[in-house]
Parts: structure tokens; C-alpha cells; sequence
């Protein structure tokens, strides 16, 4: 697998991921695990940091496509 490859699935599946995350937040959906109501600060902070993370990979694919 080249760069370019790696970076286009790691820009995707961080891009489901923070989709995801806002689907949760807009739709207000509750997870709980266990006993344990996961806060909906977590997806706010889970669609931030999963966004910026899908950003890189498709910016360093692109970067990959301009060598």
C-alpha cells in the first residue's frame, strides 16, 4: 500500500467517524455502556478531533498526488 492509499482510507474512515459524531449530536442520541451515560461532550470532542484528523489525511493525499 502506498501513501497516497493510506492516507485516503485513514481520511475516510475518520470522516464516518465524525459523521457519526454529529449524527449523535443533532439527533440526540443517548449511549450508554454499562451503567455509564456517555456525556454528549464526548462527541462534540470525538467529531472535533475525528474531523481534523479526516482534514489531514485528505490534505496529505492531495499533498501525495502533487510530488
Amino acid at each position: 500500500m502506498n501513501k497516497r492509499t493510506y492516507f485516503l482510507i485513514s481520511g475516510l474512515v475518520f470522516g464516518i467517524v465524525a459523521a457519526a459524531h454529529l449524527l449523535r449530536i443533532i439527533n440526540q442520541f443517548s449511549v450508554v455502556v454499562g451503567t455509564w451515560a456517555i456525556p454528549m461532550a464526548g462527541s462534540v470532542a470525538g467529531f472535533v478531533v475525528a474531523g481534523i484528523l479526516s482534514y489531514c489525511g485528505f490534505t496529505l493525499m492531495c499533498k501525495e498526488n502533487g510530488k
